[in-house]
């Protein structure tokens, strides 16, 4: 539907809109508990010597050419021509009305537009696939149909077939009170537990275009794939092999069950799909009795109290071992990579890259530089955590061909792992309370410290102190921790802009900044108890370790007194409230979908001029239905893709008493969608 445009600001106390049974299955209640990084530099200095004395763990085995968050051209950056292109990303392509704020149950566009639904969750994916029916789930049906949660979107062109696309989507979570009536909480079924393992992981799916529109079809294809919980995975780099991986079901540590909590994602110049498994540790049940080893999993949000009951109601253990920590210690430490897929090549085994880190990783994305060498940016999502990249020793294989493909699929496994550090130009003016100290807002310098080398050869070196290179693999949130990298306010979805080859970090919120015994306000995150993120913009050497940087975005309620917008006047912008993913147009503007909006209105996507006169002019496109989280942003000069993730996750309601009936309405249960936006006879924005 479409929403005429209302006054700009709503009123708000400042409190995220998140529901608690959301933050209970998207992440296992992360800011309800301790934040992890307690580091000071060289915390956890002594464990980490402690592990590599013993080797406690010896020996345990017995007990994305494409379009997407940024798209293929996009991810080939570099070329200094391209980077010259008149007037990139002034506000060309974003002319439209922006949508008011709200609380409909509804996907809201702006007048002039349509949508159409692309596909639901349990719609058919694979042949033989029944018709998704809601009272009647199978884990069998679920493998072959679209999964649940839908995060990242890519949108990939097929050869030689105009208007023919692959659509490839992760699949985040299970909100297992969503999916079926009458569930308990922490005695979950067998059957149901085998769902839930279906409906992760990721789906590829055929679509096919309409002439004269956006509306996306699918197909079935012979690319459609279903990628879950229990798909064979190959790990490669440093931690391939290593002790630390090894489990009974896996002695060689070299292959793994399934991809958990998928995030955000990228897409490879070479034609091929990354995305993030970000909060993995809610699915382990038990507490490691090594004190050492617990306090190592204590850093990744492991072994909580409530693990296995109330709290972290999953329960996948009773039926499944390797979800119980205390049966195999080591299954948690083959979740919190980047996985890439091949989504050509319906037989090829996805492989998760520890060379690039384990941690809660919200995506990678690509840059290529002039000379080929490609860098992959990744932020650890979680408060107080750190930006890391990774700049492969290789350069890329030119052309499209599967040879190339399959060579470039090996870029990531070869080279070296950074961590960023951040000061800022006016430490003396920072107060927390978001005033921007100069009349260029917020800047400041960065390095990136190297922490792990990559070679040829898959073996690791460790440039950290008291750390072998399977350490830093495994466990590198602590070599973070280590190389003094700068606490940030969640650093989720990494972009670099394809027309100037600046880099953009959405910041999503920090409610801790600030507060008794946290870090304090520093000038890359300058507000105490940051409910509503920024945005950073960095400009890179790409290859180097040096870089400047800038808040582009301070957001909120653009009448409160700790927003910034570039320095575009505050009165002609639209509120904004917690910044998630981030993806750029053909014309190189910033789009930006945000999850748990602070300001009381539906979540949205939002379109951001980045040069010129216009920079910081910030335009509401459109809202999600009530409770839903907008995601996976795909921006073509035809048609714009969200992904809708939990629409009708609200207290108080469940399947047995659904919070909102989108997208089919009537009485109809809610279904996470990818949905498409288009312009009727015209371009996005134009």
């Amino acid at each position: 539907m479409s929403l005429k445009p209302l006054a700009l600001f709503v009123q708000h106390d400042g409190a995220s809109s998140r529901a608690s049974i959301t933050c209970q299955y998207k992440c296992g209640n992360a800011c309800f508990h301790e934040v992890p990084n307690t580091s000071e530099g060289t915390y956890f200095g002594d464990i980490v010597a402690d592990i590599s004395r013993r080797r406690l763990f010896r020996g345990s085995a017995a007990a994305v050419l494409a379009v997407g968050a940024g798209s293929l051209l996009a991810a080939c950056g570099g070329d200094e021509a391209d980077a010259a292109e008149a007037n990139p990303g002034t506000g060309i392509g974003t002319d439209f009305t922006p949508i008011a704020p709200n609380k409909q149950d509804a996907v809201v566009i702006p007048e002039g537009y349509e949508q159409g639904v692309v596909i639901r969750w349990g719609d058919p994916v694979l042949p033989g696939a029944p018709a998704f029916d809601f009272a009647n789930q199978t884990a069998a049906a679920q493998a072959k149909q679209f999964g649940f949660n839908n995060d990242f979107a890519a949108l990939l062109p097929i050869e030689g077939r105009d208007g023919s696309f692959l659509l490839v989507v992760n699949h985040e979570y299970t909100t297992e009170p969503y999916m079926f009536t009458g569930y308990t909480p922490g005695n979950p079924t067998k059957e149901q537990v085998e769902i839930a393992l279906a409906a992760h992981g990721l789906s590829v799916v055929e679509v096919k275009g309409e002439n004269g529109g956006g509306k996306l079809s699918p197909v079935m294809g012979q690319y459609n794939r279903r990628i879950t919980a229990t798909t064979e995975f190959t790990v490669t780099g440093p931690a391939a092999g290593s002790a630390f991986l090894k489990t009974a079901a896996d002695p060689t540590g070299t292959k793994v069950l399934g991809t958990l909590n998928n995030c955000s994602g990228g897409v490879t110049p070479w034609g091929t799909v990354l995305s993030g498994e970000e909060n993995f540790n809610q699915y382990f049940a038990g507490v490691l009795a090594d004190p050492a080893m617990q306090a190592m999993g204590k850093r990744y949000g492991l072994g909580h109290p409530g693990a296995g009951q109330g709290e972290m109601p999953r329960r996948w253990e009773l039926f499944d071992k390797r979800f119980d920590v205390t049966q195999e210690p080591n299954e948690s430490h083959r979740f919190g990579y980047v996985v890439e897929v091949d989504p050509w090549d319906p037989t090829a085994a996805p492989i998760k890259h520890s060379a690039l880190g384990r941690f809660k990783h919200e995506a990678a994305n690509i840059y290529v530089t002039a000379d080929g060498t490609v860098v992959a940016y990744s932020g650890d999502d979680e408060r107080f955590e750190y930006m890391y990249k990774f700049v492969s020793s290789r350069k890329i294989e030119p052309g499209n061909t599967a040879a190339a493909r399959k060579a470039n699929m090996g870029i990531l496994a070869q080279g070296t792992l950074y961590v960023a550090k951040l000061t800022g130009d006016h430490p003396d003016k920072i107060d927390g309370t978001g005033k921007a100290p100069s009349d260029k807002g917020f800047t400041g310098k960065g390095q990136w410290i190297p922490i792990l080398e990559t070679g040829a050869d898959g073996k690791g070196r460790s440039l950290v102190d008291g750390m072998s290179a399977e350490e830093v693999a495994v466990f590198t949130r602590v070599a973070g921790d280590k190389a003094g990298a700068t606490k940030m306010d969640r650093p989720e979805d990494f972009e670099a802009n394809p027309k100037t080859g600046k880099v953009y970090v959405a910041l999503t919120n920090n409610s801790n900044r600030g507060t008794e015994g946290k870090a304090a306000a520093d000038e890359a995150n300058p507000r105490n108890q940051n409910k509503s993120g920024q945005i950073l913009e960095l400009v890179d050497d790409h290859k180097g370790t040096a870089f400047t940087w800038s808040l582009l975005l301070v957001c909120g309620d653009p009448q409160a007194a700790d927003t910034y917008f570039a320095g575009f006047d505050k009165s002609k912008v639209s509120p904004i409230s917690c910044p998630d993913n981030l993806a750029f147009d053909p014309h190189g503007n910033l789009w930006i979908s945000t999850d748990g909006n602070a300001l009381k209105s539906n979540d949205g996507l939002f379109s951001v001029a980045l040069e010129g006169e216009r920079r910081g002019e910030t335009k509401q496109f459109l809202t999600v239905p009530i409770g839903a989280e907008t995601c996976g942003p795909v921006i073509t000069a035809d048609r714009v893709l969200v992904c809708v993730q939990h629409p009708g996750e609200l207290d108080g309601h469940s399947a047995d008493n659904p919070g909102s009936h989108w997208p089919d309405g009537g009485t109809t249960q809610p279904r996470p969608s990818v949905v498409a936006v288009w312009k009727k006879n015209g371009k996005i924005g134009v």
